[in-house]
């Protein structure tokens, strides 16, 4: 895959990020790094060279697979601001076997010279190659224009709308690609937050769930005793969110699994955080919430998963194991200052949660699908 100006491959992984042949690896976390500082205002959400390295050596679960568009090498031989454009393919080994999730980024320098058509064509060779069929990627967009705006684009479910000239909608609709869901993309501003309003909703959900329920809190490992729970939460999880039009299935997590996700994310420096819900008449675990605490950086946090069992909908348990985790996180990381999280837009109910929490919207993430023939 070449043009005039650059060319189209297959990311080599160096043995160590110290490496000559790391070039890429750098060239790339480069690349990612200004892209987030150029859409968020910030570096929170990209990926150092030395963390990505790690998390792309884990294939058990999920083949892991990056593509990338270099300009020519000058005399010096390559280096990483030789780097215009990077495509991350992230493929199930089970449950979703015939789907390819990627994520796209061009450098603000050669936008709209075809780096990005043809990074999204390798991704679809690449799917073609291992026989899936369904390629999803994401375009993000600051803000939401207002909803009485003219033109802007909405996905099927009706919520969620970017606007209807933003880089990427032209991009992706010109590919043959669906916008399927909108994801609200929020920030709770750390030190904004008023410990006594979180104690109050803790408080409060807590006397909502009754004698009933208690919670479990733990950091980085599951307990022995729950992780067979956490798994069924984990699998029920990839089913029980709004999907809307994305063509996903079920991905059934076993203990393994979970026990080799945890490592993974310790491997890559970063620390979990888990409130869950015991139901005392059952033993069974019955909701959960996670953040995730990046060591490289400090100032960021990330809210994860939050499940609450279908069966045990009702007794505010959604805002109990995120009141708690607050809670929690002001001791674990005191000088953390912004709390990212996302949810799919027609997600009423847990965007009300996190907006009583404080959490503000930032930008939509579009997600964008097509099934290739």
């Amino acid at each position: 895959m070449t043009a005039a100006a650059w060319t189209v491959t297959p990311l080599v992984l160096p043995d160590s990020v110290d490496s000559p042949e790391a070039w890429a690896l750098h060239g790339v976390a480069h690349l990612e790094r200004l892209s987030e500082e150029s859409t968020w205002g910030h570096a929170d959400l990209y990926s150092p060279a030395r963390t990505r390295l790690t998390v792309m050596r884990n294939q058990t679960h999920t083949e892991k697979v990056a593509l990338v568009a270099t300009r020519p090498p000058g005399a010096g031989g390559p280096s990483p601001d030789d780097v215009v454009g990077v495509a991350f393919l992230w493929m199930e080994r089970e449950g979703n076997s015939h789907l390819v999730q990627a994520g796209i980024t061009v450098h603000p320098q050669v936008l709209r010279s075809g780096v990005g058509t043809a990074l999204v064509r390798g991704v679809e060779e690449v799917a073609a190659e291992r026989g899936r069929t369904t390629v999803i990627f994401e375009t993000d967009h600051l803000g939401e224009p207002p909803a009485d705006a003219q033109d802007v684009v909405t996905p099927p479910t009706g919520a969620g709308r970017i606007a209807g000239d933003a880089p990427g909608v032209a991009f992706a609709r010109g590919l043959d690609y669906s916008l399927e869901q909108g994801d609200r993309f929020s920030c709770l501003r750390l030190q904004d937050v008023d410990p006594s309003r979180v104690d109050t909703f803790l408080a409060e959900s807590r006397a909502a769930a009754g004698e009933d329920y208690e919670l479990v809190t733990w950091l980085d490992r599951c307990p022995e005793e729950h992780v067979e729970q956490l798994a069924s939460l984990s699998t029920l999880m990839t089913t029980a969110i709004p999907v809307a039009g994305l063509d996903l299935v079920e991905h059934v997590y076993s203990v393994e699994e979970v026990r080799q996700r945890e490592q993974a994310s310790l491997d890559a420096g970063r620390r979990s955080l888990v409130t869950a819900v015991r139901h005392r008449p059952s033993g069974e675990l019955v909701a959960y919430s996670e953040i995730v605490l990046p060591a490289d950086a400090p100032a960021a946090a990330f809210q994860e998963n939050t499940l609450v069992a279908p069966a045990h909908r009702g007794h505010r348990l959604g805002m109990l194991v995120k009141a708690q985790n607050l809670v929690e996180l002001r001791t674990l990381r005191p000088g953390a200052e912004r709390l990212h999280t996302w949810n799919a837009e027609e997600n009423r109910h847990t965007l009300s949660i996190n907006e009583a929490l404080g959490f503000e919207p930032v930008g939509v993430v579009a997600l964008w699908q097509k099934k290739l023939g």
